[in-house]
């Protein structure tokens, strides 16, 4: 039995063009998984796990309509994790089963919403950097910090808007994943840890509780691999390579890397911290910790196993 983790990027449900409308999202989640089954016909058993920026972004913007327009009761972040989870999970599952029914393939297929063990002390709690939820003037998010304690940052892309931003601390464990791999063993495919899993902590009498925070989901679905002894760790993303000087004249595209250059470029800040670095480091975890083979490509590359950036030890 051969055991992969494929890790879908934001791109496979919702496209930057997109207004993301059901229907849209389902037609990218099925484009996406069509080239997934590749890898099952090849043998593999899979997990798959799933951003879920632009989602989890939209429920919090509901959350704050539900509560400006009909004083409904906000959610916490943890419940809005669990909410993309769960719907982004659901849509997945009825895309795939349509998929594995015209390719003639007889699996089960199931989605778990994952907690995901973090430390309460993790220095990211005292940096929040992550931006979630809409853009807010600086009159409205000065009024919700002075209401609700959160923190903002001026939008890059925005100077005169702001948005509100939490934590991305590591992840430690994945609570579910003897579930998991008792699932993947018996030959199910698995969708899990969406959105890099419900951030949650153990306080000092031993109770789970949710962190307000978010994970990210290379991050997370590597040291899920890595737990469930996978074989190989595949990042989809919408480039085919990682790429040194990235749309630049002077660009490189690598075909592979070893452990040790991807952490030499990694010190140099060669690769982008809110993009493909989170990629590359995830890997680099997942080889060093025993597995065998991870790939950071697009989609439509998994026709060819060969093809992407593999990095190696």
């Amino acid at each position: 039995m051969k055991k992969a983790i494929v890790a879908l990027g934001g791109n496979a449900l919702l496209r930057g063009d997109q207004k993301g409308t059901i229907e849209e999202q389902e037609k990218n989640s099925k484009d996406t998984l069509e080239n997934v089954i590749n890898l099952i016909k090849k043998g593999y058993e899979i997990v798959i796990t799933h951003g879920n920026g632009p989602q989890v972004g939209n429920i919090l913007m509901r959350n704050d309509a539900g509560e400006e327009m009909y004083n409904i009761a906000q959610m916490p972040l943890d419940i809005c994790v669990a909410d993309s989870q769960g719907g982004i999970g659901y849509m997945l599952e009825r895309m795939l089963r349509i998929v594995l029914k015209e390719q003639g393939i007889n699996k089960e297929v199931v989605t778990l919403v994952t907690p995901v063990e973090v430390d309460i002390n993790d220095e990211a709690f005292q940096n929040p950097t992550k931006r979630v939820g809409k853009i807010y003037s600086k009159q409205e998010a000065d009024k919700l910090a002075a209401e609700k304690g959160w923190i903002f940052k001026s939008d890059p892309k925005l100077p005169d808007g702001w948005r509100r931003v939490v934590p991305s601390p590591q992840p430690k464990k994945v609570l579910n994943y003897p579930v998991i791999d008792q699932l993947v063993n018996q030959g199910n495919i698995v969708i899990a840890v969406g959105g890099g899993g419900v951030p949650v902590y153990f306080d000092e009498n031993g109770n789970l509780r949710p962190a307000e925070a978010v994970i990210d989901k290379d991050r997370a679905s590597s040291v899920l691999a890595n737990e469930i002894k996978a074989d190989e760790f595949y990042i989809l993303t919408d480039v085919s390579h990682v790429y040194l000087n990235y749309k630049k004249e002077n660009e490189v595209k690598l075909e592979t890397l070893t452990i040790a250059d991807a952490e030499k470029y990694m010190s140099e800040g060669v690769f982008g911290e809110g993009s493909m670095a989170p990629k590359v480091e995830a890997c680099i975890n997942f080889l060093k910790k025993g597995g065998k083979k991870a790939i950071i490509t697009e989609a439509t590359q998994l026709k060819d196993s060969t093809s992407g950036t593999q990095i190696i030890r």
